[in-house]
């Protein structure tokens, strides 16, 4: 498959959300494949950037509305997880402190820098060397912003992915909280946990009671029935996979069998097969966030798209 260019503009305009006096969500509309949101906070000694995005144009998008905002550097770069989208513009905050969870360094050069995969139509990714963070934490750190203190927080246990952490505001109620929540859209736990996921979201998320929270897609909300709709969907795969492997049935024809019901309007439906190799695993005794057949998965969840290439408009 070849690259394709894309304007940032599609499918959407990326647009800045002030959501609270000095901190921003950098949102960008779809929030499906490569399409993420990020953000940042502007201190007296600089700004904090929370995530980078998957493209060398949308990442320069992104730091042109930084320098829209404040004329103030970009000093420290805080990576939610280790997956592309959020991570793969690392490089273009040349003068910044990267800051992640250490498996989120880990996995990153594992998987290593963009490229082309089987898996997806790709877009033109640009010149982006591989920049993981060399700033590293297995449980908390503060940052802070003159006297307003941001709360780093590994989530405690897989859940999206091996590595995932919250950036709290606790003075004003002001969370992201990176692919916790697809708000709107279908989450995905492949590279985490299922049961690990409502774990979190059950005893991490729902108790901060933020206000505001930005999530790593979709659009920024208030309250918590974004979470709440995300725990439903988890147990509603844990419900299939218990089922249908109980059953004898593969991952990929329990999706293909199963009427999605509430949730057949989200994108990315073919996450459901990623899914349930993950669950499929737990059930059969792997711990969260062991590996499994990545590959694998990503070709049956193409199959299950009907053969078609996964949507990125990135």
């Amino acid at each position: 498959m070849s690259a394709h260019p894309h304007d940032i503009t599609v499918p959407g305009r990326p647009r800045t959300e002030e959501v609270s006096d000095g901190i921003f969500a950098y949102v960008q509309p779809d929030g499906t494949w490569w399409i993420n949101n990020t953000g940042f906070a502007v201190g007296p000694q600089g700004v904090v950037a929370i995530d980078s995005c998957s493209t060398e144009r949308r990442t320069r998008a992104f730091a042109t509305a930084i320098a829209d905002v404040t004329e103030r550097p970009v000093r420290t770069v805080v990576n939610t997880h280790h997956h592309g989208d959020h991570t793969w513009g690392n490089a273009l905050f040349g003068g910044a402190a990267i800051v992640a969870h250490e498996r989120a360094r880990e996995e990153m050069i594992a998987f290593g820098p963009p490229r082309e995969l089987p898996f997806w139509d790709h877009p033109d990714w640009g010149s982006l060397p591989l920049e993981p963070p060399f700033l590293t934490f297995t449980g908390r750190i503060a940052l802070h912003l003159g006297d307003l203190r941001a709360d780093v927080v590994h989530v405690g246990t897989p859940a999206h992915t091996t590595n995932d952490v919250l950036v709290h505001v606790p003075d004003r109620s002001v969370l992201f909280c990176g692919d916790l929540v697809f708000n709107g859209g279908t989450p995905f736990l492949l590279m985490g946990s299922v049961t690990g996921a409502i774990d979190v979201l059950e005893r991490v998320l729902l108790p901060l009671g933020a206000e505001t929270t930005v999530p790593g897609h979709g659009p920024v909300f208030h309250g918590d029935g974004p979470v709440r709709d995300t725990l439903d969907y988890l147990r509603f795969v844990l419900d299939l996979a218990e089922r249908a492997r109980d059953a004898g049935v593969r991952p990929l024809d329990a999706a293909r069998d199963t009427d999605l019901g509430p949730f057949a309007d989200w994108p990315d439906a073919e996450r459901i097969v990623g899914n349930l190799h993950r669950a499929y695993a737990e059930l059969d005794g792997a711990e969260r966030g062991a590996p499994v057949d990545v590959m694998t998965a990503l070709s049956e969840m193409v199959e299950y798209n009907g053969g078609r290439p996964l949507t990125c408009l990135a």
